[in-house]
């Protein structure tokens, strides 16, 4: 399943870069990438694992200010 969703409070590349590094290494993350310019993240995921979740909670460790729309 691929899904396209808004970062909001993105404050730099290298968040963007951290994050991106972060879930790639998820399991059931087939590939991610993440735009800091256009404060969005294209993943493609495993629909039968439970990937969002541990997305969300990946990303809260990195930083607590990030909001997602659309995941």
């Amino acid at each position: 399943m691929k899904k396209v969703v808004r970062i909001k409070n993105l404050d730099c590349a290298n968040c963007a870069a951290a994050l991106e590094r972060a879930v790639a290494k998820i399991d059931g993350v087939n590939s991610v990438n993440v735009s800091f310019i256009g404060e969005k993240m294209t993943v493609d995921f495993d629909d039968t694992k439970n990937v969002i979740d541990e997305i969300k909670a990946t990303a809260k460790k990195l930083e607590p200010d990030w909001e997602f729309i659309g995941l």
